[in-house]
């Protein structure tokens, strides 16, 4: 007799490393806490606490409550360390150009960069919230191979067509692009519906 598997989870792989732009990974974090029904796993570098603490002035006791579960970046046993943990994909944000490196040249040398290893080989999704600004050629091309390997570059770029009025409806529309990616339920970013009044 066929025994029949369950259906895995929704679950979604956060990283924060240390690039400037913390703010969307805990934002991004805040969101799944809210809309509910997908199991967050996050990872935090050093540098990407002091970035948090730095730039939001939030420390452990906040952070880790948001996730469901919190694995150590150095923990390369963990479950999201191999391609039979099923995942939807994963997230970095922010990104930072040591962590696109290594993604890029498959070092797989702590557990963020083994968890975006494992994310690309299963044809999952993985998207990098990239941070720098401006870009040498060694970034660009990073950014290519990652590309070119099935992953999303998403330099967390504001928009202005919605015309925000504060830094956290642009945060916020960028975290709701990013979630949008991974279809997880109904889109939480507004379709464009073209300009009414544009002229030829």
């Amino acid at each position: 007799m066929l025994q029949t598997r369950s259906a895995a989870p929704r679950r979604l792989i956060v990283a924060i490393t240390g690039a400037t732009g913390a703010i969307y990974g805990v934002r991004l974090l805040e969101t799944l806490r809210r809309l509910g029904g997908v199991e967050s796993h996050l990872l935090i570098s050093s540098a990407g606490w002091l970035n948090i603490q730095h730039e939001l002035q939030l420390g452990k006791e906040y952070v880790h409550p948001l996730a469901d579960v919190v694995h150590s970046v150095r923990d390369v046993g963990a479950s999201i360390a191999s391609g039979s943990f099923a995942t939807d994909g994963m997230v970095i944000a922010p990104c930072s150009m040591k962590t696109l490196a290594s993604i890029a040249h498959g070092f797989a040398d702590n557990l963020i960069t083994r968890a975006a290893d494992v994310t690309l080989k299963e044809r999952r999704r993985l998207v990098l919230l990239v941070r720098e600004t401006p870009f040498n050629l060694a970034h660009l091309r990073n950014m290519t191979a990652v590309t070119e390997m099935g992953g999303v570059i998403f330099p967390p770029l504001p928009a202005f067509y919605n015309q925000p009025t504060s830094i956290d409806e642009m945060v916020d529309h960028t975290v709701a692009r990013v979630l949008d990616l991974f279809a997880l339920g109904p889109a939480l970013s507004p379709a464009w519906k073209g300009l009414r009044d544009a002229q030829d």
